[in-house]
């Protein structure tokens, strides 16, 4: 995870980081800050652009320091995300200095705006980048086709890229994940002129988010119960054990901790999702290393005059969250006996929720709502990984803990995929197989939209990278193009199966994998999980603006 910021002026010198951004910069990346000038169009309208970056190193044997430069062209790079294959291969050392290599490759020759573009549609993995192509006095920027890392724009009397806003939080939006952006820096315009050219990542329109063709098809009869034996429960378990080895193997062990200390956490409510997440990677991982399960509950003062004869502690242990992940964690243990599972119990008092407040509105615009707020509280406070941590499932062995992983895995997609949401079985119950298509099309489309921005800023925000093993693009790819009979099965409601159709296939691989309560759980939206929506008022609409 890095923070990476550009900033374009008209007057050498001008644009300075204010203390506060770069303290948000610093914090997405504390490895390393490192600043790039370079004037444009010497002679001309001189343009000036100042490339910044900052680095959390969690790829290759050293710390990559950024803006990544090119000696002989001049070029630069600042890179957030991780490329984890180029053209179908896999990257091994710093997939930032081999992101800048494939691109100076590509820019070699003037008028070479296909052949970048080339590369970085060759780029799988999560991602946002601003690259300077000198020599052609190009600037290209964007993020990658789900949009699993923030990148933000402001247009005034400079023109902005940032990982992150710049407080007071006004006048950014984000960029828009369909696409790679470019702007010639010919020095005929000044900054407010400066006009972003937008070039699809996939020139096929029917494609979703440009990984792959929703299959549309209809079942001509009805269709047979999915089951433990099903070709997609196979599959589904093949594409994860994938997706995790390049999110959870190699991972450098953190500053100040020991060789067999977590390098590698989930944010854990118990759940389905999350869990499958949590047992598959423990097969993966090496037999030494921890894994933190962070599970995180919040004092809600509404909740609190509900239940006046409960103390505050016992109040956290009723949260839904807390108690699924309780349970969920009690049957890793018993499933993975050798693994060295941590509990992490995240407890937020309500003063401390008011206290981050302004902070957190701040990080999550330009979302907006109150439901944007509630959402973003859990993960914040979780990403920040402070509370006890347990080793078994006895209370009194709870001792104070900060997890020590610098990489976090959420279970983000799984709903969206493979059918997990209430709108999705009220979909095929009006509509059957075309309006559930249509629902999780639409969902699928939007992620990037409605999500992952905005959780990338939180959360990196204590110096962590989350990871979204159910968005590889592999697993994506194969999950739109799978029949929707072959996800969820809400045409044998209650038929050959005693498992809920949302999501069947991930409850029956959970279940093949011994976790046989994990794959009855019932989905549950994370600001209800762990409390933090409807603090004040139980009448407060999700949809309200948090600021005029």
């Amino acid at each position: 995870m890095c923070g990476i910021h550009a900033a374009i002026s008209a007057d050498a010198g001008r644009h300075q980081l204010s203390p506060a951004l770069e303290r948000r910069l610093r914090n997405r990346g504390p490895d390393h800050l490192g600043a790039v000038e370079v004037q444009l169009c010497p002679g001309e309208s001189p343009l000036h652009l100042t490339l910044t970056s900052t680095v959390l190193s969690l790829r290759g044997d050293h710390v990559a320091k950024q803006p990544l430069e090119d000696a002989e062209s001049g070029s630069v790079l600042c890179w957030n995300g991780e490329a984890w294959k180029l053209g179908g291969k896999p990257v091994e050392g710093n997939d930032g200095e081999a992101v800048l290599a494939l691109l100076t490759a590509a820019s070699r020759n003037l008028g070479s705006e296909d052949s970048v573009l080339g590369a970085l549609r060759s780029i799988e993995g999560p991602f946002a980048f601003i690259f300077l192509d000198k020599r052609a006095r190009k600037l290209y920027y964007g993020r990658d086709r789900l949009g699993r890392r923030s990148l933000l724009l402001k247009r005034g009397d400079e023109f902005l890229l940032s990982s992150i806003a710049e407080a007071p939080a006004v006048g950014w939006a984000e960029v828009e994940a369909d696409g790679c952006y470019t702007i010639q820096l010919d020095g005929q315009s000044s900054p407010k002129e400066l006009m972003p050219i937008r070039h699809d990542w996939d020139q096929n329109k029917d494609l979703v988010s440009s990984i792959g063709t929703f299959n549309a098809a209809i079942p001509t009869a009805t269709t047979a119960p999915l089951n433990s034996q099903s070709i997609s429960v196979a599959q589904l378990r093949d594409h994860l054990m994938q997706s995790l080895q390049f999110r959870v193997l190699n991972v450098p062990r953190p500053p100040m901790a020991e060789t067999s200390d977590a390098r590698v956490a989930v944010l854990f409510s118990g759940g389905l999702d999350c869990t499958v997440l949590a047992r598959i990677a423990s097969d993966i991982m090496p037999p030494g290393q921890a894994i933190d399960l962070i599970n995180v509950a919040f004092e809600n003062p509404r909740i609190a005059s509900q239940n006046k004869n409960l103390s505050t502690a016992e109040l956290y242990e009723l949260c839904p969250d807390r108690v699924t992940g309780r349970k969920s964690f009690a049957e890793l243990l018993t499933v993975c006996p050798e693994r060295q599972w941590r509990f992490v119990t995240v407890n937020v008092p309500y003063e401390e929720t008011c206290a981050h407040r302004a902070e957190l509105i701040d990080l999550i615009y330009p979302h907006n709502t109150e439901m944007d707020l509630s959402i973003a509280c859990a993960l914040y406070f979780a990403a920040r990984g402070q509370g006890m941590g347990q080793l078994s499932s006895e209370l009194e062995a709870a001792e104070s803990y900060s997890t020590t992983a610098r990489v976090l895995l959420s279970g983000l997609g799984a709903d969206e995929l493979f059918g997990g949401y209430v709108r999705h079985a009220t979909a095929f119950t009006r509509s059957g197989y075309p309006g559930l298509i249509d629902e999780l099309k639409l969902d699928v489309g939007r992620l990037g939209k409605r999500n992952l921005g905005r959780d990338d800023r939180v959360m990196a925000h204590w110096s962590k990278e989350v990871r979204f093993p159910y968005l590889d693009e592999s697993l994506v790819k194969w999950a739109i193009e799978l029949p929707a009979w072959e996800k969820c099965d809400f045409d044998n409601q209650g038929t050959g199966c005693d498992l809920e159709p949302e999501k069947r296939v991930l409850r029956l691989l959970a279940d093949s994998l011994g976790m046989h309560s994990v794959a009855t759980e019932k989905k549950r939206a994370i600001q209800f999980g762990a409390r933090t929506a409807k603090m004040e008022s139980g009448r407060v609409k999700g949809t309200t603006l948090l600021l005029p």
